[in-house]
Order: structure tokens, then sequence, then C-alpha cells
């Protein structure tokens, strides 16, 4: 059997999430996509067959930015997160121009919380995440190009009146994607870049500003080990929306659930989150290759973080940013649940 780590570590299209309970999005929620998800992916594609991983991993931050002094005083607050994924990766062999096609359903579960004194926790089903089309084109010389569309539809366990109590968000999100790679030789250079673009929460009609991914891996495979550097860079690049007189229902000045001053100026401008904010980790893989499995982890740490609001600043001098800066250790099993019956060969006859 071909090697199944190549062959689902070369299947991009997994997706996973990281909850902060104040970040640079709407109050109560965080990117859809886990920062660096795509590490160990690549451009490439397995052969023709339905192939399940399983994923785990673990995110321990401290809240930073700005408004760890101006909302917290500078203490340290402690944001963690114990994601659990299933996902699924049907390739039929299907080609449209030149490309191999393929599709993926991907379901998360977490586990989430955030400490003294904010004392919040939340569990339970994370947004699906459906990836109706991907297409790879292999090129000359080991390089290859991947694209695809993704999208998070609203599926997840949604609770409150801003729908912002657990880890479901009643919002869909829309994410393009794009890889290169080279795969010669036991290499996997791969670049892997998405965007989250996302519609306005149905209770709230807040919009959370584009954010932009890049997953970098730099593995080699020897024998039946992967093992090299990798890093992911993440930022918000548009601003957060909020249609004037729509969002003062939920939000005010005490935050989440507090009801009194709007969120935003007369011009629809949000003053109480981050508007711009930028992470940057570095860490390493290792992997296994035991044939009709095989098992990876990667472990990363941010760097570099920084979040802003100078509509904020502007407005009251004082900057209420919040971003989590911290680690996470990710494990997937992945293995081929199913593949086509290679036809039977004809007898040989000799007179």
């Amino acid at each position: 059997m071909k090697s199944i780590v190549k062959a689902l570590l070369a299947a991009a299209g997994i997706a996973a999430f990281a909850f902060s309970p104040a970040n640079a999005y709407e109050a109560g929620f965080e990117n859809q996509t886990k920062p660096g998800i795509f590490i160990g992916a690549s451009a490439g594609m397995p052969p023709p067959g339905v192939y399940m991983f399983n994923q785990v991993f673990s995110y321990q931050s401290n809240l930073a930015g700005p408004g760890k002094n101006t909302v917290f005083g500078g203490r340290n607050v402690g944001d963690q997160a114990a994601v659990d994924i299933q996902g699924f990766i049907f390739v039929p062999g299907w080609t449209f121009l030149g490309a191999t096609y393929d599709a993926l359903i991907v379901q998360p579960f977490v586990m989430a919380s955030a400490g003294d004194p904010l004392n919040v926790q939340a569990s339970g089903v994370h947004n699906t995440y459906f990836t109706p089309v991907e297409l790879t084109w292999k090129l000359p010389s080991g390089f290859a190009v991947k694209t695809g569309f993704s999208f998070y539809a609203p599926t997840g366990t949604i609770q409150g009146p801003a729908g912002n109590a657990n880890v479901g968000a009643p919002f869909w999100t829309w994410q393009p994607e794009l890889a290169f790679s080279y795969l010669a030789n036991g290499w996997n250079l791969t670049a892997f870049l998405y965007d989250e673009i996302n519609t306005a929460n149905s209770r709230t009609n807040y919009t959370t500003g584009n954010i932009f991914h890049a997953d970098f891996t730099f593995t080699k495979t020897i024998g039946k080990w992967t093992f090299g550097p990798v890093a992911y860079y993440v930022a918000q690049i548009t601003d957060d929306k909020c249609p004037v007189g729509t969002c003062t229902a939920f939000y005010g000045p005490g935050g989440p659930g507090a009801v009194g001053g709007p969120v935003s100026t007369p011009t629809g401008t949000i003053l109480a989150n981050a508007q711009r904010y930028q992470a940057f980790a570095i860490g390493g893989l290792i992997g296994y290759d035991f044939g009709p499995a095989s098992f990876s982890v990667w472990a990363t740490q941010e760097v570099f973080t920084k979040a802003s609001n100078a509509a904020a600043i502007a407005a009251s001098g004082a900057d209420p940013s919040l971003i989590t800066a911290g680690s996470t250790v990710l494990a997937t099993l992945s293995y081929r649940l199913w593949a086509p019956e290679e036809p039977a060969k004809a007898p040989m006859f000799h007179k």
C-alpha cells in the first residue's frame, strides 16, 4: 500500500477551532479556522478512495494586547481550548481542466475556558466545515498547485441572545484556499493560503472582518519518518462592521450581554473590539507511517502577536484590543477507509 501519511497529509481541507472569549472579533467568537491547521498538508492529492482523519489539539494561552492593561489592569488571564476533530476526504478519481477533484466534510468538537476574572467555560459542537470542491494540478519537476472553496455552516451549539454563549456561531464563513508545493525527493515545501470571509451574525447584525491565514510546512521524509520546521501567520485584514442602531441590544460598555452604550460610532466604526491583529508562530512536526495508518504531531509557539483599534484610541484615548498568545500541540491519525478494487487481470493462455 502506498504511504497513507503522504496521501492524507497531502490532502488539504482540515479545519479546526480555537475558542477565545475576548479577541479581535465580535465578543464571544474566535476565528473559525485554527491558525496552522493546514501545517503538514500540501497541494498533493491521495489516490482514489475514501479517507478519514482524527485530530486532537490543545491550545494554551494568555490574553495579550493593549486590552490586557486597559481592561484587566495588566493581570494574566488564561485561555485554553481542547478540540477533537473527525474528518472525511472523498477522492472519486474525477478530473476537470487537467486537475484532480476531491471533497471534504469535517466536524470539530470543542471544550474551552478562560480564567479569572472572566471565568468562562463552554463545550459543544463547532460549526461544520464543508469543502465541496478542491482541484489539484500536478506540475513538472515536483511542483503542485491546489485551489478550493470551503465554508462553515451555522450547525454548531449556538446559545444566548447574541449566539455567543457556546462554541457554535450564528453566521456562515466562506473560505477560499490556495496552496503551492514542492513535493520531490521526500520534501514537502508548502505555503497554504486561505481567507475567512464572514456573513453577519443573524442575531446581532455584527460582521467580523476578514481573517487571512498562511501556513508553512518545510518537512523531509526519510523512510517511514517525516520531520521538519513549520510556521503560521494569521491577521485580520478588514474592519468589523455593525450597522448603526442594530448592535446595541446585546453589547454595551460592560461587554457581552450588557445593555447600554453602542459599540459603534455614528458611522458604524467598532470601538469595542480589535480591528487589526497579527500573530506569528514557529515550531516543528514529526510523523511516522505505520502502513495502514499514519500519525503525526506538530507543536508551535506564538512568538509575535499584536492587536489594535485606531478608532477606539481616537475616541477615548484607550485601546481595549485583546488577542491570545500561546502554544499549540496537535496530533493527527489518518487512514484509508475504502479504495476501488483493482480490475481483475485477464488469465494468460499459452498454446
